[in-house]
């Protein structure tokens, strides 16, 4: 039968899997089309690190059972694990060392009967949020080459922008769903905590600010993966509400309208690129066309703090992620790329008290958005505060490289405060997106919409953070946004 790379494209995950449940295409057919496409842009976008075709095209042969039987389906590198594959988290010393067993997020995606082809670049430990990691050099965004697709699920993103697939898995621990659709313009939702499993290896994620979702290029796709997703799992410590209803209802639903606070600037003080304010604003003006009451507003919350709190336990967890890699594969610190190392070192510094009063303050700034959602359904931002920026314009500049390579050589790095890179760090990991980490701290669900295009024809989504158990809110909102102005015919030029 087969089928050309234009008819693949024009149908999303729930589309392609119709075909392949009525006998028009077969697994087979989908999954040699998304290889081919694959093949045609990767060694322009570096989006896959790691290819496993000939085991794809073996279960694509099999029997396949579920919603989304034999689409083809790419998972992130980093806590998506499939037994007896490596999962490098974008680390070269961890790309040789198979995993023992399958995480239950890609258990149950294979379930559903998704065909997984290949493992998604990330920075090396979702660290940035940008895809530019030693192994296997920068992910390109397919909408302009030369920038970023964002992080961390960056990989994921540029796969789905350009094609290869309609749906891939992402993660978010700070945004890393939100930032990349923002900037490739894909839909992301990232779930609150708990409602998506972490396991089987770990409890939760970044003390739970960390979940696993997908990036997709339809509403739709995102709610229906979600219900074969969401769940808990005999190992989590959360036993999470299920909805009344399936999320897949929800994008079929036109909402009453709803009450939404829109906020601009940048929580740390920071510039905001205008066009991100044009991407917030004419989202509102779209929201009130609608029927939605918009109204500036903002958590009464001090967002310098939140970020301070964020990587201050951020810096901890890098610290004893390079711990683990170099206990299971031996290596030494001057394995891992230098920002890694310096956070590393930052982490391993911080005092337990410090790391512990940061987790207590998670709670303030919960209580700062609780409180904004007594009075507004939604909150309405930026996703990015500016447009995806070039690629390395984020990396260590030169002679602060030097600096921090000599320092840790020395085992000096408590001199680091000294140069300035704790401060570059922040500006670098936080500057361009200032918006995203709210909700990751607070647990709640959040998500990016991709409504905007910049004067230059690049995407900028915008974000709406929920109360927690509103994805199904999100959804529908996200669904009724589409149909008023619809994104997945667009297609970049690669």
């Amino acid at each position: 039968m087969g089928i050309s790379w234009d008819d693949y494209r024009s149908h999303d995950a729930v589309g392609l899997a119709a075909l392949v449940a009525a006998g028009e295409v077969s697994a087979a057919d989908l999954l040699e089309a998304a290889i081919a496409r694959a093949d045609a842009v990767e060694p322009g976008l570096s989006s896959i690190r790691l290819r496993l075709d000939d085991a794809a095209r073996s279960r694509a042969r099999g029997p396949l059972t579920g919603p989304f039987a034999g689409v083809p389906f790419l998972v992130k590198d980093l806590a998506q694990h499939i037994a007896g594959v490596p999962t490098a988290s974008g680390s070269r010393p961890l790309a040789d060392h198979p995993r023992p067993e399958t995480s239950t997020v890609v258990r149950r995606w294979t379930e559903a009967g998704l065909v997984v082809f290949g493992r998604t670049a990330t920075p090396e430990f979702g660290a940035r949020a940008v895809t530019e990691p030693a192994l296997g050099g920068p992910t390109r965004n397919p909408w302009d080459p030369g920038r970023t697709p964002g992080g961390s699920s960056g990989g994921s993103a540029a796969a789905v922008a350009a094609g290869i697939v309609p749906a891939a898995g992402a993660s978010d621990g700070g945004g890393s769903i939100r930032i990349p659709a923002a900037a490739c313009g894909l839909f992301g939702l990232k779930p609150g905590r708990g409602v998506t499993p972490s396991g089987p290896d770990v409890a939760e994620g970044f003390h739970g600010a960390a979940v696993q979702g997908v990036l997709s290029r339809t509403v739709r796709d995102s709610a229906v993966l979600l219900d074969v997703t969401a769940g808990p799992e005999p190992e989590g410590p959360y036993v999470v509400r299920p909805p009344e209803r399936p999320y897949a209802d929800a994008v079929r639903d036109d909402r009453a309208p709803l009450r939404i606070g829109l906020a601009t600037a940048s929580p740390l003080g920071t510039d905001v690129d205008p066009e991100a304010v044009a991407a917030a604003t004419d989202a509102a003006e779209l929201l009130t066309s609608l029927g939605h009451v918009v109204e500036e507003s903002a958590p009464a919350l001090d967002g310098r703090a939140l970020a301070t709190d964020f990587l201050t336990t951020w810096f901890s967890t890098i610290s004893a992620q390079v711990a683990s890699a170099r206990a299971l594969t031996g290596c030494g610190d001057d394995a891992f790329e230098t920002e890694t190392r310096v956070m590393a070192a930052i982490g391993r510094a911080t005092p337990a008290p410090d790391h512990l009063a940061a987790l207590a303050r998670r709670q303030d700034h919960t209580r700062a958005l609780a409180a904004f959602h007594e009075r507004y359904d939604l909150l309405l931002t930026p996703t990015l505060a500016r447009p995806p920026w070039p690629i390395g314009e984020l990396a260590l500049p030169a002679p602060a490289r030097i600096g921090a390579q000599a320092l840790l050589r020395a085992g000096a790095s408590g001199l680091f405060g000294r140069l300035g890179l704790v401060e570059s760090l922040v500006d670098a990991n936080f500057a361009p997106v200032p918006y995203t980490q709210l909700a990751n701290l607070t647990g709640r669900p959040a998500s990016s919409v991709p409504l905007y295009r910049t004067a230059t024809g690049l995407p900028l989504g915008v974000q709406f953070v929920g109360r927690p158990g509103s994805e199904p809110l999100l959804l529908a909102l996200a669904a009724q946004l589409e149909r008023a102005r619809p994104w997945a015919h667009l297609r970049p030029a690669v």
